[in-house]
């Protein structure tokens, strides 16, 4: 039986098939219910007891062997027609059919940034998790601001009789732009983009994260005229070449003199619509002259330099840019409303 085995296994280790079917018919006659291999066992019931073991193990590792074997020619023939099919044709157009679609949000970001980088600004990032330095009192919050109170704040360490020693959520990205004050030297010419955290009830209007852009410029003589081409320029190039603006007085702790400032609105063109509550214009975003207080907070001379910072939500821009009216739909993931942006890849 030994010799039988042997001779079997020879076999299988100089099979060559050509084809599918060859490899069936090879199958069959080894492992099917004809086959050798359950000759082999039918034939095991003579074997000798004390040889039982050792022949025992050699028809199981012809029987791995050849299953083996098997799986070698099968996995070969499948490469094989894989290159055939590729190879049939190279010619043959790509389907872009199934490509993605960016995010809205995305769309919106990468535009503000490029808008702003065509004028010098350049990007700077920070943490997420802020200190109360960064996030209040460099920004010249005063202590009793309501900003730091739970009620709008997610406090990760807060200690209300240690206030210097709070760590919350970042409430803004102009922490970002108290630490480029801290390391840079004016000139400073940058925007923050990033997310940030409110404590807020979720509904079509609002929402607890949420996405910021603020900018700010520092150097010699820097005017509010300054701000006001600078902003002119990005209404004009986000929403259109006939884009009107409009400056609101409006407080901030970290600007003086503050404003908010309108656009004509983008659905009506000014004459007034329910968008824009018949008044011809949509507020996009915040902006003042800064502080001479954050500037010598941060360590710049505030008799030598003068700037000013703005800041949007990128949600409000994209709401008002695509006409979307629940802010939610940016963070639900509906393919439904994802796939609208396809065309704005």
């Amino acid at each position: 039986m030994q010799i039988k085995i042997q001779k079997i296994l020879e076999e299988v280790t100089q099979l060559n098939v050509k084809n599918k079917q060859e490899l069936e018919e090879f199958r069959v006659k080894f492992l099917g219910k004809k086959g050798y291999i359950n000759d082999l066992f039918s034939e095991f019931k003579n074997v000798p007891s004390e040889k039982r073991k050792e022949i025992g193990q050699k028809i199981n590792n012809l029987k791995i062997e050849v299953q083996k074997k098997i799986n070698l020619l099968k996995d070969s023939f499948e490469n094989n027609e894989e290159e055939l099919e590729i190879k049939k044709d190279l010619t043959l157009p790509v389907d872009f059919e199934n490509l993605g679609a960016r995010h809205p949000l995305s769309i919106v970001y990468n535009e503000i940034v490029n808008i702003f980088s065509r004028i010098g600004f350049n990007v700077s990032e920070g943490p997420e998790i802020e200190d109360e330095w960064h996030n209040f009192s460099a920004l010249n919050f005063p202590e009793e601001h309501p900003a730091r109170d739970m009620q709008d704040t997610f406090f990760i360490e807060n200690n209300p009789n240690d206030i210097k020693n709070q760590v919350a959520l970042r409430t803004h990205t102009s922490c970002v732009q108290a630490r480029v004050m801290e390391s840079s030297k004016p000139p400073i010419r940058t925007i923050s983009p990033g997310r940030v955290f409110r404590n807020e009830a979720i509904s079509a209007r609002a929402h607890c994260i949420f996405h910021q852009v603020e900018g700010l410029y520092i150097d010699k003589n820097v005017s509010f005229a300054d701000l006001k081409q600078t902003l002119l320029y990005f209404a004009k190039e986000m929403f259109g070449e006939s884009t009107k603006i409009r400056f609101r007085p409006s407080y901030f702790p970290f600007t003086e003199p503050s404003a908010e400032l309108d656009v004509t609105c983008n659905i009506c063109g000014g004459k007034g619509c329910n968008v824009c509550k018949y008044t011809g214009w949509l507020e996009i975003l915040g902006c003042g002259m800064v502080d001479p207080n954050v500037l010598k907070n941060c360590g710049i001379d505030n008799e030598k330099y003068t700037g000013f910072a703005f800041g949007m939500g990128i949600e409000r821009i994209a709401m008002l840019k695509y006409q979307i009216n629940d802010l939610r739909l940016f963070f639900e993931n509906d393919m439904g409303f994802l796939k609208q942006f396809e065309s704005a890849i």
